[in-house]
């Protein structure tokens, strides 16, 4: 099996803020929607590693609910991406250099074309990876998630998770002690500059075959219609933002990780 490295990635979100969606190409948010998306808090942002800061406040997280499989609502088809919805009563993450405990609302993907280019939102020294998941391992887990994209192949679809994975089965394999943090906003119009982003160091694998379909079983509207493919913002700039690591994250990653796909999951929580 053709495996590729999956890597973690939170966004934490004032609880006034909603992003809008637009089908507008990205790069004419910054006219069309100049209040936030012309800011200059932008995201996504390219992480160069080198030039990342440590942080002692970054101490590990605590994570509620990861373990619970009833957790995972239903799964639906935006037209533009793909959303899980989780049962905010039940998940939650505090610690981590947060003053508050977020809830967690819904996780949702941005994904490429199926090929080895584009793809994820974030890059890491530069470089751009196939995937990326916004909004939330075990390699049962991934086939259990994508088997559900079959019943949702046109916009509106939706189908009731039964219970056969949990996030902490998704996440696998990942070190939530290690991680990265800077502020930014959210990737799609209002681009309110209100994030905490947090971008996990280690990474999961993940078949080739799992990721490919995302961009070959969803469509956009009808099963006449497109495929949803590259639903991603393009890297914006740090304007002397600095991003910040955690003390465990200064561990250098194995050479032999660097080349593989990064998909990002994103879990959207609401204070």
């Amino acid at each position: 099996m053709n495996t590729k490295l999956v890597t973690f990635l939170i966004a934490f979100l004032l609880p006034t803020v909603r992003s809008a969606e637009s089908s507008a190409n990205s790069t004419t948010w910054p006219s069309t929607t100049p209040q936030h998306c012309n800011g200059t808090r932008q995201s996504p942002v390219n992480i160069e590693t080198k030039n990342v800061k440590l942080d002692l406040s970054l101490v590990p997280f605590s994570f509620s609910g990861f373990d619970d499989s009833s957790a995972l609502l239903h799964i639906l088809n935006e037209g533009k991406t793909v959303k899980v919805f989780v049962n905010d009563s039940k998940v939650n993450v505090s610690k981590g250099g947060l003053a508050d405990v977020y809830k967690t609302s819904q996780v949702h993907f941005h994904w490429g074309n199926g090929t080895f280019t584009g793809g994820s939102e974030h890059t890491l020294d530069g470089k751009q990876y196939q995937m990326e998941v916004y909004g939330s391992g075990n390699p049962n887990s991934w086939k259990n998630l994508t088997s559900y994209l079959t019943k949702i192949t046109n916009f509106g679809n939706s189908a009731i998770i039964l219970g056969d994975f949990t996030l902490d089965s998704l996440l696998q394999g990942v070190n939530r002690s290690k991680y990265y943090r800077y502020l930014g906003s959210l990737t799609t119009p209002s681009c309110n500059e209100a994030v905490v982003w947090t971008v996990f160091k280690d990474s999961i694998k993940v078949s080739q075959d799992l990721i490919n379909l995302f961009s070959t079983t969803v469509h956009t509207n009808t099963s006449s219609d497109p495929l949803i493919f590259n639903n991603f913002r393009i890297s914006q700039n740090l304007n002397g933002r600095v991003i910040t690591q955690s003390s465990l994250a200064t561990t250098p990653l194995h050479s032999t990780f660097i080349s593989a796909v990064l998909l990002c999951a994103v879990l959207w929580w609401f204070c």
